[in-house]
């Protein structure tokens, strides 16, 4: 069994038991969280597609930690022109366990 969920602007595959980063959740580590836009669940052959959210879909979650990504580094350059600027950015991230599936 599986589900299509959405969560800050993505889109994600989920089964139970898979660990995955999401965009920064308001929750604290160790806390459940519910998933309300499922986009799709599929059980074997039954498949359900929401328009554009199933009724009644919820992904039960685990909040497992926070943290930061790896630093990426944005350069903006103008050739001629005298023009640079580099700087880095590090992404907010957090982990989450699927406990649960239900359509």
């Amino acid at each position: 069994m599986y589900a299509v969920i959405k969560s800050g602007g993505k889109q994600y595959r989920v089964s139970e038991g898979d660990v995955l980063r999401v965009e920064k959740l308001d929750a604290s580590e160790g806390a459940a969280y519910d998933f309300n836009e499922v986009l799709l669940v599929a059980d074997g052959d039954k498949v359900t597609v929401g328009a554009p959210t199933v009724d009644g879909g919820k992904v039960s979650a685990e909040v497992v930690r926070h943290g930061r990504d790896r630093k990426i580094e944005v350069i903006k350059f103008k050739r001629r022109k005298n023009y640079h600027r580099k700087h880095g950015h590090r992404q907010h991230f957090t982990e989450v366990k699927i406990t649960g599936i239900s359509a």
